[in-house]
């Protein structure tokens, strides 16, 4: 695709501003880097990272039965939920496997927010559609009419709590709305990088000239916000022991291989006939009653400098029993790391393994995730 094509974010021309390398992500231009994803990692990891997430999808659900409809479709309960929370949760298909992951707001007892990721807006869109059946209510796509921005680090809330004393006293998944000058925003104490933080969403007309005068000092000599590209986004999450779709979730790995158990309700509908059952709860239940999937998520530490890449074979005893699903050159603990699907049985016993790097195998050991603990 022709960069003349690519959707482009509010704050295009403040990546370019900031001498950002742009690439194409699910039809989005977006910055990779700004100069050094091992700088920027790094500099969120000590500081302030700003990351603009504008090409996730929004999808705004209105209506008498926007709730029922979001537990119809949704892992976590959303019944019950109360207003200004936030939940984790799985879009699954029939046989279990992953739609999507997908962050819930609750914005009244009828009104919600979902946030998804850019490469499968589309396709979530056509699911609903599909599933709606009867049910009333609105979908409202708000991505192009929206901006969202990640500010993540460990200086995060104090630099947030200059422009408001409310927001660094929010919990984990929980959002405020707030104004600043005529712009609403709505921030939630939410990330994808490890560290404490917000993700702001607030209108695309205004988003530029808002946020810069919060973060009027970006890039400065002796600021402590830098802006930080999807290259130290990804390398953040793998030290964070977040999956990503299309690597450790996807439309053929389920939840329960992904270790994301905490984010799967088995009993939904069950003990109140209003939220009703999810798409791939039997399937999931199935699998539960068997004794657990016959694979599993898990985190490996790498002997040596080089990184292994989804789909390199995972071996013990000389037998190979699984795949890497990502992996990097840590930056914080400066060596390998991977996360990778495995046998059941490995997962378990934790054996001594060995990663098919090509041109050698490497031994690697079995790691308790995240990674890297913060204080967040």
């Amino acid at each position: 695709m022709s960069t003349a094509t690519l959707a482009r974010t509010p704050f295009h021309d403040l990546h370019l501003q900031h001498g950002a390398r742009m690439t194409d992500f699910a039809g989005w231009e977006m910055p990779l880097t700004y100069g050094s994803i091992l700088d920027e990692h790094r500099w969120c990891r000590s500081s302030v990272g700003f990351f603009d997430v504008s090409h996730m999808g929004r999808l705004k659900f209105t209506g008498r039965h926007a709730r029922r409809f979001l537990d119809r479709v949704c892992t976590r309960g959303i019944l019950g939920m109360q207003r200004g929370m936030v939940r984790y949760s799985l879009v699954c298909n029939e046989q279990g496997g992953c739609h999507d992951d997908v962050l819930v707001y609750c914005l009244e007892e009828d009104e919600y927010l979902m946030v998804c990721n850019a490469s499968n807006r589309a396709k979530l869109v056509k699911h609903f559609e599909a599933v709606k059946g009867d049910m009333a209510f609105r979908m409202e796509d708000q991505t192009e009419s929206t901006a969202m921005v990640a500010i993540q680090g460990p200086k995060a809330m104090e630099l947030i709590g200059g422009f408001s004393r409310e927001i660094p006293t929010l919990k984990r998944y929980r959002f405020t709305e707030k104004s600043l000058l005529v712009v609403k925003l709505l921030v939630s104490r939410t990330g994808y990088t490890g560290e404490d933080g917000v993700e702001i969403i607030l209108g695309s007309g205004m988003a530029k000239m808002a946020l810069g005068l919060f973060l009027k000092d970006m890039g400065k000599a002796g600021g402590v916000v830098k802006p930080c590209g999807l290259g130290a986004r990804d390398s953040l999450r793998l030290e964070a022991g977040m999956p990503l779709y299309g690597h450790e979730i996807s439309e053929e790995i389920d939840p329960l291989t992904a270790g994301l158990d905490f984010a799967v309700k088995l009993d939904k509908g069950q003990g109140d006939e209003r939220e009703g059952t999810f798409i791939g709860q039997e399937a999931l239940k199935a699998i539960a009653a068997a004794g657990g999937p016959r694979r599993r998520l898990v985190g490996l530490t790498l002997e040596g400098r080089r990184s292994a890449r989804q789909g390199m074979k995972v071996f013990a005893d000389g037998r190979e029993v699984g795949a890497v699903t990502s992996g990097c050159l840590s930056p914080t603990l400066d060596r390998p790391i991977a996360m990778a699907i495995v046998e059941r049985s490995a997962a378990e016993a934790k054996p001594a393994v060995e990663v098919d790097l090509g041109r050698e195998r490497v031994a690697a050991s079995i790691t308790p995730m995240p990674f890297v603990k913060t204080a967040r």
